[in-house]
Order: C-alpha cells, then structure tokens, then sequence
C-alpha cells in the first residue's frame, strides 16, 4: 500500500474534572520530523509518545498537540477564584504603588491570569496519563488511515502518468526510422548544394558518427523501462516516496536526452510532452512516504 505523507486527525476523551483533545497533522518532509506540544501536567510522556508516533511513521513532519482544559463534573468550564491568592497579589500590587506611585494598577483580566488565582478541579494523573496514550493511539489509527486514502489515490493519479507517458514512447516509436531517414536525405541534399560527395569515404564516416549521436532507440528502450520499474514499486506499496523520485528524476533525464538528441519536430514535441508528463509525476511524488 502506498502511504501519503499529508494527513490530518483529531480526537477528544472527557476525565473526571478534565477534558483532553489530541490534533495530529502531517506534511511532507524529507525525513521523519516529530514535533509534540504538551499540557504541563502531560510533559512526562513525551519519550512514550515520540516512540509511538515512530512506529507507526516512516517519513513526514509530523505535529502532535494535546490540550487540557479543566471542567466541572457537569462539563462547565470552571471559574472558581481563589480568595486568599488574589488577597495577597492585592496586597504586594498595593505594596508596589506605594513604592511606584506611577504604576499602572493590575487589571481584572491580569489578575485571572495570574498563577494560582483560578482553583482548578484535580484530575488524577494517572488516569489522566493513560487516556492520553490512547487517545495518540486513536488519532494514529486515523492518520494511517487518511495517508493511506490519499495514498490510494496518489497511486491512481500516478499509474495513470505511466499509462501516458508508455503511450507517447509508443506513439513516437515507430517515427525515429522515418525521422532519421528525412534528415538524412535532407543532409545529403545539402551536401550536393555544397558541390560535396555524400559517398565520400570520410563524409560518410561522419555521417555515421552523427548519426549514432542521435540515435533514440537506448532512450526510448529506458524509458519503457523506468516505467515498467515505476509500476513495480507502486504495485509493491510501502515507503516507496524516494525510491519513485529517483525513478521520476531517471526519467526526466531520458525525456531531457531525448528531446537533445532528436531531428523531428514530432519527437522534439513528445519529448517536451514527456517532460510535462514526468514532472507531474515527481510533483505527486513528493506527497507520498
């Protein structure tokens, strides 16, 4: 199975005075990239969760986010002040404008968010701990199953530019001993408006060597092969991205030589076919693990 590399999941757990909702989100990367933003009262189990993320994840940048948010047994979010810990920040703001008369007063909103102003439900860690590690376990299981979509539909759109790009070799196959035989008469022709002899033991002799230099058959032939190979790797599935992207640049170089080489204007245009084809292919590439 050929996986995407982008993928997004999401999930929530409700606690005992807490709420806990995980986001997964994946982009393309060269490499596997963790990325993993925690609640404090999460932080210990970064080690078990980058393990996890690992081995499920080959290739991509991967952010995982967790969120806390504290609630009531009836699922209000909870605003309970503490009384004693906005007395004595009331007391030391007081303190400073004796000593600063210019200071600016602490407003309502900076007291509330002052550590300790708002009495927060305890939640148990433990149990807090373990529905944290099974909610990553639910979001993976849905991210591997968004790759794995996107990834199917990758494989379509690529097996579909194979498909293509066989059918334009075949197309300009059978061209290149007609191509080749017009320029050469073309040549010869020039040759007698130069008063030269096209039989001439030593112009023949460079016509031959030109014409080994512009001979297509080894490019076509590649071709053809790559994309038998291309096939065989999609077919095959797994974290195949840069294995395809070696293939795609292998390709483009032959579609490049091509084009080079060529004495027709139909294979000039199907080289330059070809390398519109082949660069949408590398484009899909870059998606896949």
């Amino acid at each position: 199975m050929i996986l995407s590399m982008t993928g997004f999941a999401a999930a929530s757990a409700e606690l005992p005075g807490a709420s806990l909702v995980a986001e997964l989100r994946s982009v393309n990367h060269r490499y596997l990239d963790l990325s993993l933003r925690l609640p404090d009262e999460l932080r210990a189990l970064e080690p078990a969760l980058r393990d996890k993320m690992a081995a499920q994840l080959k290739r991509g940048k991967v952010e995982l986010r967790l969120g806390l948010v504290r609630t009531t047994p009836g699922g209000a979010a909870r605003l309970a002040v503490d009384p004693g810990r906005v007395a004595a920040l009331a007391a030391a703001a007081g303190d400073v404008v004796r000593l600063l008369p210019g200071a600016t007063p602490l407003s309502v909103n900076e007291v509330l968010r002052w550590p300790g102003v708002l009495a927060e439900p305890s939640v148990d860690p433990e149990a807090l701990s373990a529905r944290a590690l099974a909610l990553v376990d639910e979001v993976l299981a849905e991210l591997a199953a968004a790759r794995a979509r996107e990834g199917a539909k990758l494989a379509g759109i690529l097996s579909a530019r194979c498909d293509d790009i066989a059918a334009e070799v075949l197309r300009v196959a059978p061209r290149i001993p007609a191509a080749h035989a017009a320029w050469a008469e073309k040549l010869n022709a020039r040759l007698r408006e130069a008063g030269l002899d096209p039989d001439e033991e030593r112009l023949k002799q460079e016509f031959a060597l030109f014409a080994t230099k512009v001979d297509v058959d080894e490019e076509l032939e590649r071709l053809n092969a790559h994309v038998g190979e291309f096939r065989r790797v999609l077919a095959a599935g797994g974290a195949a991205g840069k294995r395809l992207d070696f293939l795609a640049q292998e390709l483009h170089r032959e579609a490049n030589t091509l084009g080079s080489k060529s004495v027709d204007a139909e294979v000039s245009r199907a080289a330059l076919e070809l390398k519109v084809l082949i660069e949408q292919m590398r484009e899909q590439v870059q998606n896949l693990e």
